[in-house]
């Protein structure tokens, strides 16, 4: 596809993709077995320029297209996608400090996520409520000059090791959506308990895990995103972040093919190779379509984003896809390799339960249908 990237959008695209075939690749596995999320090859990351993508670079960031950091972590999946997704929300979480922090906040916060030396994590989701996003129950009151935090977040990226936390809460009950405010806190702060990083089906390199909010006091100087704005600055990016996941289940479907493809022509199978049989060669032609057709969608998001700023029906209908796409594709993929396709030799098996994770990542299959089946019906509404 012609993307329309520049020269340095290019590069860096290019240094995406050594950086996964020469480092993340040769340590996904260990990283799954181990359930590490991997401070070092984060920082090395960091190393490449792959920090920063959403910051200006007049803030000293790289300021790119949507649809450049899309191509990114579309190389980085195609290694791990729970490393890329790591990476993704340290992104996007930066991107919120230089769109909405004042001068200090941005002193104090990007120069150390620039290098990893800081790790960032998006605390919105809660142990009660995960698709109803506004439904939060984490109170921020005030106290004096500052402000008192209790409550508790579930199904937190970074959780595991993160140093700075961009924490949503509610300062005011009876405003509904319009009390979130969002409070830029370090992690070690007191009051601040990091719960044990869950135990999953896979992708245990996002370092998924919960905090709990006792007392913990922050100053005014902590507020990122005031009360009446904080829920539309975390659903202002989510059109970025799903178009996001669907480019992430390219690449790793990407591989899953690749994968079969090259285990197939090389396979003996009553007198033939694997990829002899039409059977086989049909059911990977299919995960070819579905590959090429999510593709075109999740670029076709990132570009309308880039475009006009949002894009919420292409990026629900590219999530939706593409994680679909991948989750039943690289299931075929892993059938072509036989019961080796179970094996941590290939990166099939890490990669269909990423696609499990995908589904529920930034926004489950079902509200994806909420936003399009909405999109349908509303030319129809004022006949009713």
């Amino acid at each position: 596809m012609d993307l329309d990237l520049s020269t340095r959008e290019q590069q860096l695209i290019e240094n995406a993709t050594a950086f996964a075939r020469d480092v993340v690749a040769p340590q996904a596995a260990r990283w799954e077995i181990e359930r590490t999320l991997p401070r070092d090859a984060l920082r090395a990351a960091a190393e490449q320029g792959l920090t920063g993508l959403l910051v200006p670079e007049q803030q000293g960031g790289a300021g790119v297209s949507y649809t450049a950091m899309a191509r990114v972590v579309e190389e980085l999946s195609a290694a791990d996608m729970a490393f890329a997704f790591s990476i993704v929300v340290h992104n996007n979480f930066m991107g919120a400090i230089a769109g909405n922090g004042d001068d200090a906040q941005r002193r104090r916060a990007l120069p150390a996520m620039q290098s990893m030396d800081k790790l960032g994590a998006f605390l919105l989701t809660e142990p009660g409520g995960g698709s109803d996003a506004a439904a939060i129950k984490t109170t921020a009151r005030r106290d004096g000059d500052g402000w008192v935090i209790d409550g508790a977040k579930a199904w937190i990226t970074n959780a595991a090791d993160a140093d700075i936390l961009s924490i949503y809460a509610q300062t005011d009950p009876s405003a509904g959506w319009r009390g979130i405010a969002a409070f830029l806190v370090d992690a070690h702060t007191p009051g601040v308990v990091r719960e044990t990083p869950y135990a999953m089906l896979g992708g245990h390199a996002l370092g998924a895990g919960g905090f709990r909010f006792e007392g913990c006091r922050v100053g005014d100087d902590a507020l990122l995103v005031p009360p009446g704005s904080g829920f539309k600055a975390a659903m202002a990016g989510i059109d970025v972040a799903r178009a996001n996941v669907a480019a992430m289940c390219c690449g790793m479907l990407r591989t899953g093919l690749d994968t079969a493809l090259a285990y197939a022509s090389e396979r003996p199978a009553f007198g033939q190779t694997v990829a002899d049989f039409q059977g086989v060669q049909w059911q990977l032609a299919d995960v070819a379509t579905d590959l090429h057709a999510a593709r075109l969608m999740a670029y076709d998001a990132t570009r309308a984003i880039d475009r006009d700023g949002g894009a919420p029906l292409p990026a629900a209908h590219a999530k939706k896809f593409a994680t679909r796409a991948a989750l039943t594709g690289l299931a075929e993929c892993m059938q072509a390799l036989g019961a080796n396709g179970l094996k941590h030799d290939h990166p099939l098996a890490r990669h269909l339960a990423m696609a499990k994770v995908a589904q529920y990542l930034d926004g489950t299959t079902e509200i994806q249908n909420v936003v399009i089946s909405r999109a349908l019906l509303k030319p129809y509404a004022t006949a009713r």
